[in-house]
């Protein structure tokens, strides 16, 4: 068996994004959202794909049906959720460039269609961000009321495609770390002591 063969999956439920920068992290939460409440059957594989870029090719080669979560520019109110599919998602995805992942996954999207290894279907669940420039920060409010949402546009496009998933009976793994919803959002520190605000000896008195 060659290691792309291990990569080879009927489904793959891909977020992409950076949850240093507020509502960037949208498509990992999802995932993350997804793995703590639902049974994954077999042929599904659920990924964090960060802001790896063009090293998620081989994953996107290898799975027949591809759903991906991310923040996306759509121009809408922000939380505004939207799902985009088939040959409209390369579209969308390279809209307008939010970040650095998200050029990188239009060049992965790209890279599987010119190998002839795109998926057969593409879903792009996306929401609308609100704020991407605050290091450290989490999800808005307006847009973190959207993860049950987006993860149960996921659920109910698997049931269409014939896969029996089933609600976990107990929730697990989300929070768990440091960089879970809860220990993220809790441990971050005041503006103040985390200099946010810049230094005034240098860039002048702040207020």
């Amino acid at each position: 068996m060659s290691a792309m063969d291990d990569l080879r999956c009927e489904v793959l439920l891909l977020g992409i994004g950076n949850l240093l920068w507020a509502d960037e992290g949208f498509g990992v939460r999802c995932v993350e959202q997804f793995a703590a409440e639902w049974e994954l059957p077999a042929a599904v594989t659920a990924l964090d794909g960060g802001t790896q870029g063009l090293y998620l090719l081989p994953y996107v080669q290898g799975a027949r049906r591809l759903i991906v979560f991310d923040a996306i520019d759509y121009g809408l109110p922000p939380g505004t959720l939207k799902r985009v599919e088939g040959d409209q998602v390369p579209r969308f995805m390279g809209a307008k460039k939010m970040s650095l992942h998200q050029t990188g996954f239009q060049e992965v999207i790209a890279a599987a269609d010119l190998t002839g290894q795109l998926p057969e279907q593409l879903l792009l669940i996306g929401v609308q961000p609100e704020e991407l420039d605050d290091y450290g920060g989490s999800l808005r409010p307006a847009v973190k009321a959207r993860l049950h949402e987006a993860v149960a546009m996921a659920v109910a496009q698997l049931r269409d495609w014939g896969f029996a998933i089933e609600r976990r009976a107990m929730k697990v793994g989300a929070g768990d770390t440091a960089l879970g919803m809860s220990a993220y959002e809790a441990g971050r520190p005041s503006a103040e002591s985390a200099s946010r605000l810049g230094d005034s000896r240098f860039f002048g008195c702040v207020g």
